[in-house]
């Protein structure tokens, strides 16, 4: 069972955000279920397999502010896949630094080594306001520029992308939910 975690204040970027990364896993067979950030509990971590940290609006920031919430990241022994805004999660809970940096549209990104079903140049769509500059106990698996596109913790099965998959790259959920 995946736990799909929204961080959405606003209900309407659900639509855009959440909601693609839900059909992905419903098209696929996977059984998952919703909550929101503020309202997960120790139970849903426990009755949870997998976790997604889905994205939200370059302008929806509330939850940078409500990090703490999220605090279970450092001690979690589940896969984690965190979306653009989840990425920047994961950043701040293991001591990144968060970076102001606009992004908007279709880039190439490079990936010298296969991440969840990632390699060679895909295209990926960016949308976002910040980056977050990672410590050493992540590998960068792209970066363009200064800017980490793609990580996975080295401890853990913790993995962040800074595009949004649900977009472009649906099969690296799709990767995600079934090899993870």
């Amino acid at each position: 069972m995946i736990l799909i975690i929204n961080i959405c204040k606003e209900k309407l970027h659900y639509y855009e955000f959440v909601k693609p990364v839900e059909d992905i896993l419903q098209e696929n067979g996977a059984k998952y279920f919703l909550k929101h950030y503020s309202e997960i509990t120790e139970e849903d971590l426990k009755k949870a397999d997998k976790i997604i940290i889905c994205g939200t609006s370059p302008y929806d920031n509330e939850f940078i502010g409500s990090s703490e919430k999220f605090d279970w990241l450092r001690d979690v022994d589940k896969p984690v896949l965190g979306i653009c805004g989840g990425m920047e999660i994961i950043g701040l809970i293991f001591g990144g630094k968060l970076k102001k940096k606009t992004e908007i549209g279709f880039y190439k990104e490079f990936f010298e080594k296969e991440f969840l079903g990632l390699k060679g140049e895909p295209e990926v769509y960016h949308l976002h306001n910040y980056h977050v500059l990672f410590g050493d106990d992540f590998e960068v698996f792209s970066k363009s520029g200064n800017v980490v596109q793609a990580v996975k913790y080295k401890d853990k099965n913790i993995y962040g992308v800074l595009f949004h998959p649900e977009v472009r790259n649906k099969e690296m959920i799709v990767r995600f939910a079934k090899d993870c």
